[in-house]
């Protein structure tokens, strides 16, 4: 299939989750035999902490603005079998208007299920969905399942056929590989700094650091504010690329995931941090939340923690039973939630999209 995408980023994975999981996604597509085309807005606030500058065996196309990249897009499409448009794409509107006027397959990829949703029933505006909501796209994904996802699609956005297409891991990536000094720690933790996580990462990190002050605590990532609560014992790596997200995990003796608030309230909506920890064969501990069963055995293939005393209790545990748990976690990762398996799902959803198509237009020919 020749596929055409118009997304948020994939040139850089400074503050945002979408880069990673597209690297891996269409990596793994174009290994399948499929061509690829991504279309992205270049921003300076991603120009300037760009980490991937051509796309292996597909072609990125880096633009300024709309109107003069239009006929590019437009010439694609003309050739392409699927055109797929993302949540937080500055261009979404346009480049779905554009889409509905060839026969490429239209597709909605909401990688931001949580925040969609809690916007339209706050009455706000969703600047990547328009008036008319998802009713022209023959398939919708969403980053998040559950028992409620499909209504809401269904009845807030007319969406006709949605499906979930979960958060995955790069494992050529994101492997076990030599811990290093400079990351050492007992947890650490890895993500961009976000409000709303901060009230839980705090209960689960910051306080556990300050009981144990023998322990090393270490955090990764873009945008923490100056008066973040840090003590002595945690340190502090600023935005890692991809290429180091391996050896930070594989320097961990434990590490924590904190899931965004509008994420862990809807449930059944995993971060790809959560599979590129596992993956690394790193034990996981992270916040619990509706459906994480779905995905992890609790006490089996991760650990779970509501509060201070959870995480201390998950550092007192022996290091052998904590192996266990990583390699569990891992084995469960490598098995269900890779790059490789979500590309083949995505696959056989859009075959199946098309064979849909293709029998409305032989009921309709009829």
């Amino acid at each position: 299939m020749r596929i055409v995408i118009f997304g948020l980023t994939i040139s850089s994975s400074w503050g945002n989750g979408h880069a990673t999981l597209w690297r891996g996604l269409c990596k793994h597509l174009v290994r399948l035999g499929h061509t690829i085309v991504f279309f992205e807005r270049d921003t300076p606030y991603y120009a300037g902490a760009r980490d991937l500058h051509e796309l292996p065996g597909g072609q990125l196309k880096l633009f300024s603005d709309w109107e003069p990249v239009r006929p590019v897009a437009k010439q694609y499409l003309r050739d392409a079998d699927v055109a797929i448009v993302t949540s937080y794409c500055p261009d979404a509107i346009a480049a779905t208007d554009l889409i509905l006027e060839g026969r490429a397959i239209p597709v909605f990829y909401d990688l931001d299920t949580p925040v969609t949703l809690s916007r339209i029933v706050a009455g706000e505006a969703v600047p990547y969905i328009s008036p008319r909501g998802l009713r022209d796209f023959d398939l919708v994904l969403s980053f998040t399942g559950g028992p409620g996802i499909l209504h809401e699609f269904r009845s807030r956005l007319g969406a006709r056929h949605i499906e979930p297409l979960y958060g995955h891991v790069d494992t050529d990536i994101h492997r076990p590989v030599a811990p290093q000094a400079h990351y050492s720690a007992d947890l650490s933790y890895l993500g961009t700094y976000s409000d709303d996580r901060q009230r839980t990462l705090e209960a689960l990190f910051v306080a556990p650091a300050r009981n144990r002050h023998d322990l090393r605590f270490l955090i990764g990532g873009a945008q923490y504010p100056d008066d973040f609560p840090w003590s002595p014992n945690i340190y502090f790596v600023r935005h890692l690329p991809p290429s180091e997200h391996a050896a930070f995990f594989a320097s961990s003796r434990l590490t924590l995931n904190v899931t965004r608030r509008a994420m862990a309230e809807m449930g059944w909506c995993p971060s790809g941090r959560l599979f590129e920890a596992a993956a690394c064969g790193v034990p996981l501990l992270s916040d619990s939340w509706a459906g994480i069963d779905t995905f992890f055995v609790p006490g089996d293939e991760i650990l779970l923690a509501k509060s201070e005393d959870d995480t201390l209790a998950a550092l007192a545990m022996p290091d052998a039973k904590l192996r266990r748990i990583a390699q569990r976690g891992r084995e469960r990762t490598m098995d269900q939630h890779t790059s490789e398996k979500r590309a083949n799902e995505l696959v056989a959803l859009l075959e199946r999209a098309a064979s849909g198509r293709m029998c409305q237009r032989q009921t309709e020919e009829a």
